[in-house]
């Protein structure tokens, strides 16, 4: 197995131009364990680490860019109040030195359908920006990023350079069932997000389908009845959880079942709903 290492943007983009073949580490945090179960064997190992660009944040176009390697403690201690559901799910990821070594860029790499950061970045409605040597930059929105288990929409030679996330404009939350509290791959996840410029709510699903994926008829739902002026509906957040359950296509595995998994996102979606309206009346 080969290990390139290079030091600059434009030397990680050759290098993948090269050796299309060659496996992207960010954090390590997914590769290595595949690799110590000797899931996965590759010819090259393509180590981003030592990139400094791609660890920056910035605020540009009136979105957060995140680069490809910020770590979720930084995302956690320094974009709280701009990425709120975002850092809610950071915190939820395994261990501080989980956190300390892990990434956005590297979660959205591995495409897991497990990832907890897939449901807040398509609930804020995300845009992830990949580039290649010979075709440039490609910016790809988040809804249309996953294709399968572990399957992105990036090209062989491209690499995944930074997401950009609309700052909150509302309340945001993230919530996720595990077999315990901590340290544990989601059974299920859900995340919402509240835009009330637009009149609209966002959601994502993690791990109760093939892919994150959006309710969007949930969403369509709320667009329609929603009152922005008046307390939450109890009936309309009940309806709005059975159509979030209805968006999942989850399996049963050895952390939960089927049937489990599409109950306790309707839970999880009428309880995120309901605290997210309760802070945006407070707010207004």
């Amino acid at each position: 197995m080969d290990f390139l290492r290079p030091t600059t943007w434009h030397e990680a983009l050759a290098a993948k131009a090269d050796r299309p073949d060659a496996v992207p580490l960010q954090g390590g945090t997914d590769v290595m364990v595949e690799l110590n179960f000797d899931v996965r064997r590759p010819a090259a190992l393509l180590d981003l680490t030592r990139v400094p660009e791609l660890r920056a944040w910035e605020m540009t176009g009136g979105y957060c860019r995140v680069g490809a390697g910020v770590s979720y403690a930084t995302v956690i201690d320094e974009l709280s109040g701009s990425l709120p559901g975002l850092a809610q799910a950071a915190r939820t990821v395994g261990s501080p030195q989980i956190r300390n070594r892990g990434s956005v860029g590297g979660n959205l790499g591995a495409a897991s359908p497990a990832g907890d950061s897939h449901p807040p970045l398509l609930a804020a409605g995300a845009v992830v920006e990949v580039e290649s040597r010979e075709r440039g930059v490609r910016m790809i929105p988040a809804a249309e990023f996953y294709l399968g288990v572990k399957r992105s929409a990036l090209e062989p030679d491209e690499l995944i350079r930074a997401v950009h996330v609309p700052p909150a404009t509302g309340p945001q939350y993230f919530s996720k069932v595990g077999t315990r509290n901590a340290m544990v791959i989601a059974v299920c996840s859900f995340a919402i997000a509240l835009h009330p410029r637009e009149r609209r709510v966002g959601t994502g699903i993690g791990s109760a389908a093939p892919t994150p994926r959006r309710a969007r008829e949930a969403e369509d739902l709320l667009a329609r009845e929603l009152d922005w002026s008046a307390p939450l509906d109890p009936a309309l957040a009940h309806r709005f959880g059975e159509l979030c359950a209805r968006a999942a296509a989850p399996i049963d595995d050895v952390r939960g079942s089927a049937a489990y998994r599409a109950h306790a996102l309707g839970v999880l979606a009428r309880r995120t709903l309901t605290w997210a309206w309760n802070d945006y009346r407070r707010a207004a």
